[in-house]
């Protein structure tokens, strides 16, 4: 009888594959559909799946499908034993000729992630009031409001035309509304100065990459904005770092969905999150004594339902 292929051999095995390589280099800290991985490596579906269930079955990867769509990143955890294994690999793909052209392929689908968000939000700029947004129900708003305790300084990310901002700017210390969206940011803008809402602050920035000081803020709010992060995991990192310790986030957002819709109606990266994928990536971001609810349900089809989630730096 043939002797068995120890799994470490059988690993290496797999690390040994150019394409494999490819794969796992660019969803190194990034989630990415099969789709966008084919536009990014230039490769046909049925190749790039076949490689894939090889990388998940092997314990490297895992997957998630959201809607008509499947996402792949790397396993977490990893095996004690694959994780060594694989970050040693990481260079050997960094050599590959590829490489290059695969990290600028990457960067142009995050950044159209970004801007499908961006540009549905400018053409949004205001009309908020008036126009249909999913999980903007005065019912969520009311739980995330009640969390608040004055006089703080507040950053609101994702914040839009910053009607939320504009309600806590009444009471807070000082607002920070920040958006990707300038159209949204001159509107913002022109309601604060006519509302005369001295301590509110409309910044330009994106919300894995917030224009905020680390340490500064005692509150975040992303209010209805993570599902349109092109990383939420960054987004939330981001929300750790500009908070001072002790600081809280307040995360109201949709309970995943199968509504593929959103994704053009509203310009939405993510059909929403799980209770438990949520309190996954804050405490991968640092935050402790974390807490998912659900607490809104919509009555009108397709029956958005919200989350309250809180988390304590």
């Amino acid at each position: 009888m043939p002797e068995a292929t120890p799994p470490r051999l059988r690993l290496l095995a797999l690390l040994s594959d150019p394409t494999r390589l490819r794969i796992l280099h660019v969803l190194q800290g990034h989630e990415l559909s099969v789709a966008e991985l084919q536009e990014v490596l230039q490769l046909g579906q049925s190749r790039i799946s076949t490689h894939l269930g090889q990388l998940k079955e092997a314990g490297l990867l895992a997957m998630r499908r959201e809607g008509q769509r499947t996402y792949y990143k790397w396993a977490e955890p990893l095996d004690s034993g694959h994780k060594p294994l694989l970050e040693a690999a990481m260079p050997a793909a960094e050599e590959l000729e590829t490489a290059g052209k695969d990290r600028e392929a990457l960067q142009l689908v995050l950044r159209r992630r970004r801007e499908t968000a961006q540009n549905y939000f400018n053409t949004l700029a205001g009309r908020l009031g008036k126009k249909y947004c999913p999980g903007r129900s005065w019912e969520a708003v009311g739980h995330l409001l009640l969390q608040l305790t004055p006089p703080l300084v507040i950053a609101d990310l994702g914040a839009g035309e910053g009607l939320l901002s504009q309600l806590l700017a009444v009471r807070a210390k000082k607002v920070i509304a920040v958006d990707n969206s300038p159209k949204m940011v001159e509107v913002g803008t022109a309601l604060a100065k006519e509302n005369r809402l001295d301590r509110l602050e409309y910044r330009l920035g994106d919300l894995e990459d917030p224009p905020i000081s680390a340490g500064s803020v005692d509150i975040v709010v992303l209010s209805q904005a993570l599902h349109h992060a092109a990383t939420p995991p960054r987004a939330l990192a981001a929300a750790h770092r500009i908070l001072k310790k002790s600081g809280q986030i307040l995360i109201l957002d949709l309970h995943a969905h199968n509504f593929d819709q959103a994704r053009e109606l509203y310009a939405d990266t993510w059909l929403g999150f799980t209770e438990p994928d949520l309190d996954r990536m804050l405490r991968q971001a640092g935050f402790k004594q974390t807490r998912v609810s659900m607490v809104a349900k919509e009555t009108e089809p397709p029956h958005f339902q919200t989350l309250l989630a809180t988390g304590t730096k």
